[in-house]
């Protein structure tokens, strides 16, 4: 139906309705009069037929969608009534000197039913036979877990749509006052611990988490009994990402891995963050990697002068560059620079040249089984590239230099692990000496990142299996990319020099357990995609550490954030095994490093200089 037809449609309602119901006032108070030889009666019609339909007008009664109609749209109604009748009894008092308040009274009672009812019985018709015609057994049963702001909006949006694939049929909510009630027709069960047996009363076939308050501890802990049901659980943003503005309410998604983390948001001192970021130039290394990007796009909210994007791969450093672009303030300009860290007279250039308050660290190789075959490209990128942005950093006076290490360089067994540790003792030595406030901060796994597992394991699955896991008993610690990025800005806030910070990870993961959730992420049971142990790749750790009993220093200094203090390694022995790796051979390469990564000098190839 045209808009044009429509509004003739309602108009035309409209007038019988006011009409009739001014006229049936005046009957139920005189019911043996004649209402059409009364002057006062005629003029009051006429003067509230133009008044309800000026206001009509004016609230946009004529205009608005009625099958969607809602409180709001009752009150639109409420207020053009209300004011057409109030305009009829201030005309009645001019011309008449006198007001017919109990027909006035009648009547708005009357054009409040009558009116609301036309606008509301399209609703009505439309949520019982189309709506509920086809809500029918092709849509999934949904359980909506929330009976609070949240999840009423959601239910509401579901009955709306005729065209969504799910049924709302019931809630659950902590809340015990809620236990019991309806809405919208749909009873409030009981609360969160009674996922399962919901499920199974009601042949659940959907779960939508309504909750974006509930703290993440609680909230991984109902996503695993959800998860662990079998049925596939949707759930809406966090309220952080909601209050950043990230995403809107009204955006429901799949559960990911890193909901099951299960660690609360830690509070940033974002003062002391903003005293050293704010209105500074910013270098970052490797700035297009996983913890380089998300570093630079934490650093952004800073609001810095200048945020320079330093990285060996262009399309990476591309992406990120125009990434920032379009989020940053005005006044910080993005500088985006291909360069590589091995290359000394290089780096000292740009850090001459942009002369950074701040420098992150975060280029580095880090693929542990690759390292081992590659041992030199390991010392070449970890051990000279951080040597050579270091010594600049001190050399060019940079204010603060953060350097983003591995919990694999506590006790290595392996190059990679082994290159870390060393990178430390190098920042550790020029930290002695040094104006600069030189730091480390050690993290383990990060979910998400290019080197994480999870990829790896979601193409398996993707392929049918099976997941290949090394060794049923492998743990990890696990970190989001996010987190890690604000702990690290926030660690580099604490650094005094020379000390190595460690995140608090939590408890560490099974990784088996890990590919399990990823089959349950996915839709499938555990049965249907099948997990083999292929065996522990060379270098690898059953356990990782996060720092030795020896180097903790201080627990805590801030929420999430250990501090120690690692055995550096001397002068001597520094400069004579930077001169020394490259003439090694593979095996003495490894077997050097993994020793003074361990301070085992005695059995290393360099006792004779230690």
């Amino acid at each position: 139906m045209s808009l044009k037809r429509r509004m003739s449609m309602l108009i035309f309602v409209d007038s019988c309705i006011v009409l009739f119901s001014i006229y049936i006032g005046y009957f139920l108070l005189h019911p043996i009069d004649n209402p059409f030889t009364d002057v006062l009666l005629l003029v009051s019609s006429l003067s509230i037929f133009v008044a309800h339909h000026s206001f009509a007008m004016f609230y946009g009664l004529y205009r608005k969608v009625w099958e969607y109609a809602s409180i709001r749209e009752l009150l639109s109604i409420f207020k053009a009534v209300s004011f057409s009748i109030l305009t009829v009894a201030v005309i009645q008092w001019l011309a008449m000197g006198d007001v017919l308040f109990r027909a006035l009274f009648i009547t708005w009672m009357l054009h409040l039913l009558l009116i609301g009812g036309t606008r509301l019985s399209w609703r009505v018709f439309r949520d019982t036979f189309i709506t509920g015609q086809k809500a029918n057994d092709t849509k999934k049963r949904t359980l909506i877990i929330g009976a609070g702001a949240a999840g009423t909006m959601i239910a509401r949006q579901l009955l709306k749509n005729v065209n969504s694939p799910l049924r709302p049929i019931a809630f659950l909510d902590d809340d015990v006052a809620k236990k019991g009630l309806d809405i919208f027709n749909m009873r409030v069960h009981g609360g969160t611990d009674d996922v399962e047996d919901i499920v199974l009363e009601h042949n659940i076939e959907h779960i939508i988490i309504a909750i974006p308050s509930m703290e993440k501890t609680r909230r991984a802990m109902l996503l695993q009994r959800c998860l662990d049901t079998g049925i596939r659980t949707q759930t809406m943003p966090l309220i952080e990402d909601l209050l950043t503005g990230k995403v809107s309410i009204n955006e429901i998604r799949d559960v990911k891995i890193e909901d099951l983390l299960g660690r609360d948001e830690v509070q940033l001192d974002l003062a002391t963050i903003s005293s050293k970021l704010t209105n500074k130039k910013i270098l970052v290394t490797g700035a297009g990697g996983s913890i380089g990007s998300e570093i630079c796009r934490q650093v952004a909210r800073f609001n810095p002068s200048q945020i320079i994007l330093l990285g060996h791969g262009e399309n990476s450093i591309y992406t990120i560059d125009m990434e920032l672009r379009q989020k940053v303030a005005a006044e910080t300009k993005i500088i985006p620079i291909i360069a590589d860290v091995q290359d000394r007279n290089r780096i000292f250039d740009i850090v001459s040249e942009y002369k950074p308050d701040v420098i992150y660290h975060a280029a580095a190789h880090k693929h542990v089984p690759l390292m081992e075959y590659n041992p030199m490209e390991a010392v070449k990128n970890n051990i000279f590239g951080t040597k050579n942005i270091a010594e600049a950093a001190d050399v060019f006076g940079v204010e603060y230099f953060v350097m983003v290490s591995t919990d694999k360089a506590v006790n290595p067994p392996n190059v990679m692990g082994a290159t870390k540790r060393f990178a430390e003792m190098i920042v550790q030595n020029l930290a002695k000496e040094s104006n600069t406030k030189f730091a480390a901060v050690r993290f383990g796994n990060v979910l998400g990142s290019r080197g994480s597992v999870v990829p790896l394991f979601k193409k398996q699955i993707a392929a049918g299996g099976p997941i290949t896991v090394t060794d049923p008993e492998m743990t990890r610690y696990f970190m989001t990319i996010p987190e890690a990025s604000r702990l690290v800005l926030q660690a580099g806030s604490l650094a005094s020099g020379g000390e190595v910070f460690v995140l608090d990870m939590g408890e560490p993961v099974k990784i088996v357990d890990l590919a399990k959730n990823l089959i349950k992420l996915s839709g499938f049971r555990e049965g249907e995609i099948g997990i083999e142990y292929s065996g522990i790749r060379p270098g690898e750790k059953l356990f990782e550490e996060l720092l030795n009993d020896n180097e903790i220093q201080s627990r805590f200094v801030f929420p999430k954030i250990h501090v120690g203090k690692a055995n550096p390694i001397s002068e001597a022995e520094l400069k004579y095994v930077m001169e020394k790796l490259p003439e090694m051979d593979k095996a003495t390469l490894k077997e050097t490093l993994i020793g003074l990564a361990n301070h085992k000098f005695v059995d290393s190839p360099i006792k004779e200089h230690v």
